[in-house]
């Protein structure tokens, strides 16, 4: 029964949200690969053995696999579902892949991505509208002792204003703000039950050094966040603020990617499939306005990293035609062989440094070394 019960609380969201990200993705690539007159051999769902499908009247076969861990389209003229090789005697179809030029197949390989990206914009669009905006405010929840805001006289439930004059919205506001400005004194305007308060507060320098011996000063005041509101959005602005968000959260994941290769942060945040499947069961127990908000982030995700310029991405593929492009003829077989093999290498390595990742955040070593100990 607890097996059972653990299948359905992780095993089963995982494979939903998955599903419906990748799924997304590979509809993107579809349905501009048939605008171009490409045909579609194989829509999966899934690697692997086929456990149920259809064959429309196109021709295209639709599957759900065995390995529910991806999917792909496969095009008239691809060797393999991957678009690395190519079927020679096939591609001299004009329905073809390959047939194609080179600026229609960087827009089938780019809608990838971009159905993603635009897919997660009208979720979170709809869910603003619905069930409203994460906001959190820029209220005081913690203050911690002989830090400089209890020295300044601050108080939970504290709101801030304003900081030097500009107004706070909300508290990653605040946190930009204090960050950046190490042993300057700055004046805030606090609200404290109705009556605005002014008074200044000196953030302390703290310095982090990186694995390159880089040491980077941050301010710090010694406050925390109260927790986070929801605000409804009007529906004719619902859409400029999911996109917003969208690109909010891409620019967010590539400071952190940058600061975790230059030591600032921690690679253990990284993730795989593992820790996907735990957040999926643990957003799901939340409700569905939780689920369908990790759905639009995982959305996101996978779009952006399917950009990354790395050979077997969607990015990778995007190099190749831009150069292609420019040099007026494809590179050669051994130079295409030799950018996916590298690719093929890098996307391995990052997949099992994330599993690993996992093992170890979710504590699965630890588990085994208790049995044998």
């Amino acid at each position: 029964m607890e097996a059972l019960s653990g299948l359905l609380t992780y095993v089963v969201p995982f494979l939903i949200v998955l599903s419906v990200v990748v799924f997304v993705h590979e509809l993107g690539h579809y349905l501009i690969a048939r605008w171009n007159g490409v045909k579609i051999e194989t829509f999966s769902i899934g690697f692997g053995s086929e456990l149920f499908g259809f064959t429309d009247k196109a021709g295209t076969r639709w599957k759900f696999a065995v390995l529910p861990l991806g999917g792909f389209v496969k095009m008239l003229g691809d060797a393999d579902a991957t678009s690395t090789t190519t079927d020679a005697e096939a591609a001299r179809s004009p329905d073809s892949f390959p047939a194609k030029s080179v600026w229609q197949r960087m827009a089938i390989v780019f809608a990838g991505p971009a159905a993603n990206f635009v897919f997660a914009v009208a979720v979170l669009a709809v869910l603003f509208v619905l069930a409203g905006r994460p906001f959190t405010p820029p209220e005081v929840g913690m203050v911690n002792e002989d830090s400089p805001a209890a020295a300044a006289g601050m108080q939970v439930g504290d709101r801030i204003l304003s900081i030097d004059g500009q107004p706070i919205a909300s508290f990653e506001e605040l946190q930009q703000i204090v960050q950046a400005s190490p042993d300057e004194p700055l004046a805030l305007a606090i609200d404290r039950d109705g009556e605005t308060i002014e008074m200044t507060v000196t953030p302390a320098r703290s310095d982090l050094t990186d694995r390159f011996g880089t040491v980077h000063s941050v301010g710090l005041i010694g406050v925390g966040r109260s927790g986070v509101e929801f605000r409804q959005s009007n529906p004719g602005t619902a859409l400029f603020e999911a996109t917003y968000e969208t690109g909010r959260m891409v620019v967010g994941t590539l400071a952190a990617l940058g600061e975790m290769i230059t030591g600032a942060r921690g690679t253990e945040e990284l993730g795989g499939p593992l820790r996907i499947a735990q957040m999926s069961g643990q957003v799901a127990q939340d409700g569905l306005v939780s689920a369908i908000w990790f759905t639009a982030v995982l959305s996101i995700n996978l779009g952006l990293i399917n950009l990354f310029p790395v050979p077997m991405l969607d990015g990778g593929h995007l190099v190749m035609y831009g150069i292609e492009a420019a040099r007026g003829r494809p590179l050669g077989e051994r130079s295409q062989e030799m950018a996916f093999r590298v690719g093929l290498a890098l996307v391995l390595s990052l997949m099992v440094f994330a599993t690993w990742n996992d093992l170890v955040q979710l504590k699965v070593f630890s588990f085994f070394s208790g049995l044998v100990s």
